[in-house]
């Protein structure tokens, strides 16, 4: 006998994207399920998804006539249309996906800031977010710096390493003598520095707010123990708690939250180090982590349950946008989700084809812009995020799963409105049945070969 409960079923494999397939009703319980749904258990409730606002972006979609370029931004914005983003990410300044460095104040010693602007913005970063909030106005948004201003800097330059060979050819000027290095403090941590730039943070979010762009969080830094070839910065933890003593005052200000990142060493270790500091701890309320640092995010997660815990950048690929990386991306979204974070965000939201960075790094993207044809195609991991966050709503409850015969590669969510999303790989190269059961009934399905799949079971 069957329930009444209706069974949305959508599929995608490498040549078949984004398929609605028919599925069967809830029925009985016919042998041992393939996987137990432990309603009763909710964990962690869901902030959203999004991706990163980087000035590439925006210069790729403006190969884009007007009307191709709002069906992107609604695409990737608009509620129940398509990605459904509703948390991103900015830069403070240039990233290593802008157009060229730049900060928001290069005049030496300008402790007062009087000189501050985010005039360079109003070319790229201010209308592509514009063009996303005209889509979804609740967009919440969120920042962090890739380099402090480079007077700032005890070597006075924006990067930290030379050329390396994923971006030959590329000379960024800098000296041996100004090289940084993973463990020390590239930043000057005299206070009169700390107090100028928790205060260039502060000015960042002001004008931003004038412009009816809220940024509600922030972290001081991208990838606090890399020295690279583009805009960075190396702290040690004690740098950073020295730091966030400054720049935690200056947020509460405003109520913009400080989180501790954006982690990418599996070392928890490096936030307790700065959890130590009690002055500065009294202002982290979460933890920001990417690339390696999700190795720390499950002991982050079992030991400070009070902090709420980001997965800041989706791993950023080589260009190719293949269907061997859409399923690494199915492999990190399913780790950070089952360890507590409660937002997801994804890299670059457009670039154009072969995707390489003013510093020479090819990445991947969520669409990819042809500028001789003035067309655009979303990649496949366009449509591995879209399995998740087009049904995973703000609100919703991570569902723990149990199963007693391997069946490990699912998440499934409770949304507010009771409905049940079950996303599930069949990584295998053939059809593999399934059984689901959910409150003493079973959901049962086929699963084609080597594919990514969504089921949405309605209250």
């Amino acid at each position: 006998m069957t329930t009444s409960a209706s069974v949305r079923w959508i599929s995608t494999t490498q040549d078949e994207p984004w398929r609605e397939l028919a599925a069967r009703s809830l029925g009985d319980v016919r042998g041992m399920p393939s996987v137990f749904l432990q309603i009763d258990n909710p964990q962690q409730t869901m902030e959203g998804f999004g991706a990163s606002f980087n000035e590439l972006g925006w210069t790729s979609l403006a190969y884009l006539t007007d009307e191709d370029r709002d069906a992107v931004m609604r695409e990737l914005f608009a509620p129940g249309t398509g990605l459904n983003l509703t948390r991103c990410r900015m830069p403070v300044g240039a990233n290593d996906f802008s157009t060229d460095w730049y900060s928001y104040d290069e005049t030496p010693r300008d402790l007062a800031l009087e000189h501050f602007s985010i005039e360079h913005d109003h070319a790229t970063l201010v209308p592509f977010i514009q063009a996303a909030q005209a889509h979804q106005p609740d967009l919440a948004l969120w920042a962090s710096p890739w380099s402090p201003p480079t007077w700032m800097k005890a070597n006075g330059h924006y990067a930290g390493a030379k050329g390396s060979p994923i971006a030959a050819g590329v000379d960024n000027g800098i000296r041996d003598d100004q090289l940084g290095a993973e463990g020390t403090d590239m930043m000057r941590l005299d206070d009169e520095h700390l107090a100028a730039y928790a205060a260039y943070f502060g000015r960042f979010v002001d004008a931003y707010a004038e412009l009816g762009i809220p940024i509600t969080m922030v972290m001081p830094q991208n990838e606090f123990n890399s020295a690279q070839i583009f805009p960075s910065c190396t702290w040690t933890p004690e740098g950073l708690a020295a730091f966030v003593r400054h720049l935690g005052p200056e947020m509460a200000r405003r109520g913009v939250d400080v989180f501790l990142g954006t982690l990418e060493r599996a070392d928890d270790g490096l936030v307790e180090r700065v959890l130590a500091d009690a002055d500065a701890a009294r202002w982290i309320t979460g933890v920001g982590a990417q690339w390696a640092g999700k190795g720390a995010v499950p002991y982050l997660h079992r030991h400070h349950p009070e902090l709420t815990i980001y997965q800041t950048e989706q791993e950023c690929g080589d260009g190719r946008n293949d269907w061997r990386l859409a399923r690494h991306a199915w492999f990190l979204m399913k780790h950070f989700l089952l360890h507590g974070a409660t937002a997801y965000m994804y890299w670059n939201m457009s670039l154009l084809r072969g995707g390489v960075s003013r510093w020479g790094w090819a990445q991947n993207s969520l669409v990819v812009v042809d500028p001789e044809t003035r067309s655009y195609e979303f990649t496949h991991e366009h449509h591995v995020l879209k399995h998740v966050s087009h049904f995973v709503a703000p609100g919703a409850r991570r569902i723990p799963t149990l199963s007693y015969t391997g069946h490990e590669n699912q998440l499934v969510f409770r949304n507010p409105d009771g409905s049940l999303v079950i996303v599930v790989q069949n990584d295998l190269a053939e059809e593999m049945p399934m059984s689901f059961l959910i409150d003493g009934r079973a959901l049962e399905v086929t699963l084609p070969a080597d594919s990514l799949n969504t089921l949405v079971v309605d209250a």
